[in-house]
């Protein structure tokens, strides 16, 4: 169930709940969230069911349940549609059909899109398969509200602008595992030095989304401030990675740079929670 990709959808989900202006009650609230992350379990069970093949060849994967044959692939499926059933129905009757809809679309995009048509067709699987990964916020915006606004766009925004630079970072340093699994990431089809430009680009582009929830007004000076701070930091690990040109120092810089990227989305989602708390 990638309990720690999980802990990532379900914590940028929570932030989407709790700084609608609409409140909800614990109850609804909590299982809600326990539908998205069952939810997203779900996906994870059948992206692995999937890429099982793929998932033995590499060290990254390669101790996943499936290649190490404590589950059996039909159980990996069977598993992972019931429980994407399960969390659509949840989150139907805990909180209303468009979070069902949305919850139910992120699934079938993360899997159909992403994992089947476009991870061993295109360089750019990251870039468009990234907007399964930025609708959590959304979800839980939904979950308050029953609507879509402005808002919970901006959140979207700011996870599918950082997903590029996080993963092309991952792709760089474990570049020998993409290569033999025989996925094609762009530094194994354009190269290093272009992945190296796409990191930094996509970094930039990413910092006017960073700071747009302050000039949207829903987050004060002290979110500017710090997610500025932050996201100067960022782009300065890019610029180092793309300015390296040894390959063992490149590797250990997009090392940082992938680890910090984690980091640094699940504080900037915290520092605007804790902006909308103190205000």
């Amino acid at each position: 169930m990638k309990p720690r990709v999980m802990s990532l959808v379900l914590f940028t989900c929570m932030v989407g709940l709790l700084i609608a202006p609409i409140n909800v009650s614990f109850t609804s609230a909590c299982i809600s969230l326990l539908a998205v992350a069952i939810g997203s379990g779900a996906a994870g069970a059948l992206n692995m069911w999937y890429e099982s093949d793929l998932d033995a060849l590499m060290s990254r994967t390669c101790l996943r349940p499936i290649p190490t044959g404590k589950i059996k692939k039909d159980q990996a499926l069977y598993f992972g549609i019931i429980l994407s059933a399960l969390s659509v129905i949840i989150i139907y009757f805990s909180a209303n059909l468009i979070s069902s809809i949305l919850l139910a679309s992120t699934i079938a995009f993360y899997f159909f899109v992403y994992t089947i048509w476009l991870k061993r067709k295109t360089p750019q699987n990251i870039v468009i398969g990234g907007a399964a990964g930025a609708l959590p916020p959304v979800i839980g915006w939904t979950i308050a509200t029953g609507n879509i606004s402005l808002e919970p766009l901006i959140l979207f925004l700011i996870i599918f602008l950082w997903t590029p630079s996080h993963f092309w970072a991952l792709s760089l340093y474990k570049s020998g595992d993409y290569k033999k699994a025989k996925i094609p990431m762009l530094p194994i089809i354009s190269g290093v030095k272009t992945t190296k430009i796409n990191i930094l680009v996509y970094a930039l582009i990413m910092s006017p989304a960073i700071v747009a929830p302050y000039f949207f007004n829903f987050a004060s000076i002290f979110y500017l401030i710090v997610s500025s701070v932050m996201t100067t930091y960022y782009v300065y690990l890019c610029f180092n990675l793309y300015k390296s040109q040894i390959a063992k120092v490149s590797n250990k810089i997009a090392r940082k740079v992938f680890i910090y990227s984690i980091f640094y989305l699940f504080s900037i989602f915290l520092i605007l929670l804790i902006d909308n708390i103190l205000k």
